[in-house]
């Protein structure tokens, strides 16, 4: 991508955030026919037939909240673990079920408008791009994807294939980021230079060392084909039905799940793109007396990342910060000892040349510190909210088309955020990487061989780190047979 194609998906993300929730709101105005039609009636042309891949948890969840609308109807369902999907196949007992998304995306691609992917993270991406490329809109969980390298591909796919897109992050549609942005807008806190988010997460087992033994497989749970993308193995009880998100062939840990909330106002709001810095720190776990342990399938139980971003209107850069795993930057001096600094999901905190902005998880909530300022100041609200929501959003765009209505986390935006956030992961997962180069290859060495610290260097364009080659492996996985995008 080069820099000038670069400065235009900037501009297109930032400066027409307000026409984005214009839109999409314009979207959810389109009169429907079922409307003229009378109560209860729904013409067959407005109607979005909607597939969901993954229809337990989270998934079901999903495939409920578009069936609010009542132009959608639920045709499809598809999970690898039966038992998961109980609930939806009651709730929608005309959906055609199957265990492989591959299957029904061929057999009934010509019964469905739209697909909703809510798998693990591993698979998110050759499940989006399959049903992209057959013309199929996509509703896709957070985070988008697995890997760098195909968040950029869902991000071409989306364009080429002219199909609506919603990444599952639905602060990004709530009035929290909105208003952050107003206040930004106004001046109250200048030029942000340093953000700093954090989260109490994960609440999943981390830092493990991969299971060697063989659990039987579950009835009802096709172990092959929710491996999907990564490498055969063994069944073993720690990777269900919940635990997957901290093992690195499957999840993306606590930076993946919340990232894409709690980060979501620092990219949606700041002239940011692509970071070109990462260095991280990671807690550590021991072996034994003076051994440390390194997990390379599983997350650390904890860390911190720094990741510096210019600004795009040239006014030179921010630095943001991650903390997870409980750990919390310090108390701003302007927040009382008994104010929440944050909610118990995380929080935001933005960092200007005249004060600071803080807000809960998914950007809500935001205030202005010292908390009384806010009972002083009233910010003029400019920004079109999304009432229907970030899933009838999805829905209404859909049903208006592509190009006709936007909605708040399409991959032109979600694409290159989930990369940002991804840069993050490929820090931690080099971590313990050695340097091939070094004359000392012990751990205790000294900093030329240990890269833990190291400032990684990266080129957005060619989806590269500079100064370190062993962290490249990260950017982009070799899927099994049967597996591609694009």
């Amino acid at each position: 991508m080069s820099k000038k194609k670069k400065s235009s998906i900037t501009s297109k993300s930032r400066r027409n955030f307000v026409k984005h929730s214009g839109l999409a709101a314009a979207g959810f105005m389109i009169v429907p026919r079922h409307v003229l039609g009378g109560p209860g009636f729904v013409a067959p042309s407005d109607t979005l037939n909607i597939a969901g891949i993954g229809v337990g948890g989270k998934g079901e969840g999903d495939l409920a909240a578009f069936a609010e609308s009542p132009n959608v109807n639920i045709v499809g369902l598809c999970d690898v673990d039966d038992r998961q999907a109980v609930k939806s196949r009651e709730s929608f007992p005309k959906a055609k079920y199957y265990s492989d998304f591959r299957e029904m995306l061929d057999k009934e691609k010509n019964n469905i408008d739209a697909v909703s992917v809510s798998i693990p993270d591993h698979n998110h991406a050759v499940a989006a791009y399959k049903a992209m490329e057959m013309g199929k809109h996509v509703y896709v969980q957070k985070p988008l994807t697995h890997d760098i390298w195909e968040a950029r591909m869902l991000t071409e796919a989306a364009k080429k294939f002219k199909v609506v897109t919603q990444m599952g992050n639905q602060g990004g549609s709530g009035d929290g980021v909105r208003k952050m942005k107003e206040i930004y807008e106004a001046g109250l806190i200048g030029d942000v230079h340093t953000v700093q988010c954090w989260t109490n997460r994960p609440i999943w087992p981390q830092a493990l060392e991969t299971p060697t033994k063989k659990n039987k497989i579950p009835k009802g749970l096709d172990w092959n084909l929710w491996l999907g993308t990564a490498e055969t193995r063994d069944y073993n009880d720690a990777y269900l039905p919940f635990d997957w998100r901290g093992w690195s062939d499957f999840g993306t840990g606590a930076l993946g799940d919340m990232a894409c909330h709690i980060m979501d106002p620092v990219y949606r709001i700041l002239p940011i793109l692509y970071p070109t810095t990462v260095e991280c720190s990671v807690s550590n776990s021991f072996k034994g007396k003076f051994e440390t342990a390194d997990y390379p399938k599983s997350f650390p139980n904890s860390s911190t990342i720094y990741l510096k971003y210019p600004r795009t209107d040239g006014k030179g850069s921010i630095d943001v910060s991650w903390m997870d795993g409980g750990l919390r930057p310090a108390r701003p001096d302007e927040l009382g000892d008994d104010e929440a600094f944050g909610n118990w999901d995380g929080g935001v905190l933005f960092i200007g040349s005249k004060g600071k902005l803080l807000a809960d998880c998914y950007g809500a909530d935001p205030r202005l510190l010292p908390l009384s300022l806010n009972e002083q100041i009233s910010v003029k609200e400019t920004i079109p909210r999304v009432p229907e929501g970030h899933y009838l959003q999805w829905v209404n765009a859909c049903m208006a088309g592509y190009g006709n209505a936007e909605t708040s986390s399409s991959f032109d935006y979600a694409g290159p955020f989930t990369e940002s956030i991804l840069i993050g992961n490929l820090a931690l997962k080099s971590y313990f990487e050695v340097d091939p180069n070094a004359e000392n290859k012990g751990f205790w060495g000294g900093g030329a061989q240990f890269q833990g610290r190291k400032r990684l260097q990266w080129d957005a364009d060619n989806m590269k780190i500079t100064n370190f080659e062993p962290a490249n492996k990260y950017v982009k996985r070799t899927y099994r047979d049967g597996y591609s995008v694009g």
